[in-house]
């Protein structure tokens, strides 16, 4: 099971885990009766998680690595689900790169001091 997990994402982690988890469900990668992993063991396949012998479990120091693949198709499946909804909400491609320029323009202002 392939969950990407975004920390600086906006949307909070459980939440990723159970869309990723509704996604691979209804793409068939996932089977009816097929075994998920223990959440506990999700957190640290995740990295969000180390295990101590004897003293038990903990938010984990370092963020996880992702690697410039695994950010391509974590932005892959955003951008396929954007153009998905501009679709259905009959929105051109013209006027969604027209939004994403003036968000972007709007977010890098609000982050100036």
């Amino acid at each position: 099971m392939q969950i990407d997990i975004s920390p600086s994402d906006g949307v909070p982690i459980y939440q990723q885990i159970v869309n990723q988890t509704r996604y691979l469900i209804a793409a068939g990668r996932l089977q009816p009766g097929e075994e998920l992993p223990a959440i506990r063991v999700l957190a640290e396949r995740l990295g969000a998680v180390t295990k101590r012998q004897g003293s038990g479990t903990y938010v984990s120091q370092t963020r996880p690595l992702v690697d410039e693949l695994e950010k391509i198709g974590i932005l892959t499946k955003r951008v396929d689900a954007l153009l998905t909804d501009a679709k259905q909400l009959d929105v051109g491609l013209e006027p969604v790169i027209d939004l994403l320029r003036k968000r972007d323009a709007d977010m890098r202002e609000e982050a100036q001091p």
